[in-house]
């Protein structure tokens, strides 16, 4: 098992690899919490109320965080 400073560097990555594309429609994303399996997160500026962000979750974010961490089986928003 990972430690947890190494788990928030590549959840960091992650959002790093994901941040662009959000920022370009005026959103971004912040890591809220994590356990072993799960990651929680925040859409804020426009993503927070775009009406596709559960689209952008799902295919986008979960898909980049499961890149660095295969382990993970659910990434949320709040």
């Amino acid at each position: 098992m990972k430690n947890n400073q190494e788990i928030i560097a590549k959840l960091n990555r992650a959002l790093e690899e994901i941040r662009p594309f959000l920022q370009k429609d005026g959103g971004d994303i912040s890591l809220i919490d994590f356990t072993d399996k799960e990651v929680l997160v925040q859409f804020e500026g426009n993503c927070y109320s775009c009406k596709i962000n559960d689209l952008t979750l799902n295919v986008g974010v979960k898909q980049i965080i499961k890149k660095h961490l295969p382990e993970i089986e659910k990434v949320k928003s709040i």
